[in-house]
């Protein structure tokens, strides 16, 4: 089984976005990807982007059987049909990922913490493609 964590940001919201992907068995990384999506993209429509991409990846792997890891409780929810998809820039990519989904024999989604710890790494991927593009990483604010 392949478990595959993805995770999607824009500077800005709509901004500068990239989307970063580990791949990996059990703790084991078999691969990692990140990609420079566009300049007016969405944290959700990012989030989106990662998973198209990690399926499509996936799939030129060989593998059948996959769990996503995201850290979108918003897609996660879309994806089991908990939520409606409601806005028309998301329907697309939802589509897409029902048909992609279909050359599995065993697919899952879940939610994880940001604090996982694959999950920072998919996000140190994302935040590594913007700053190469001169997007520099906000920094939290501190009280």
């Amino acid at each position: 089984m392949l478990l595959i964590n993805t995770d999607g940001g824009a500077r800005g919201n709509p901004g500068p976005g990239a989307i970063g992907i580990i791949f990996r068995k059990e703790s084991t990384i078999v691969n990692k990807y990140s990609q420079f999506i566009g300049n007016f993209v969405t944290n959700n429509i990012a989030e989106y982007e990662a998973l198209v991409k990690a399926l499509e990846i996936a799939l030129t792997m060989g593998e059948k059987e996959i769990t996503c890891f995201l850290d979108s409780e918003l897609v996660v929810k879309q994806l089991l049909g908990q939520y409606q998809v409601k806005d028309p820039k998301l329907t697309p990519f939802f589509i897409r990922i029902q048909k992609l989904q279909d050359n599995f024999d065993r697919i899952g989604y879940a939610y994880v913490s940001r604090e996982d710890k694959f999950q920072i790494m998919a996000d140190e991927l994302v935040n590594l493609e913007l700053e190469k593009r001169g997007y520099k990483k906000k920094i939290p604010r501190r009280y």
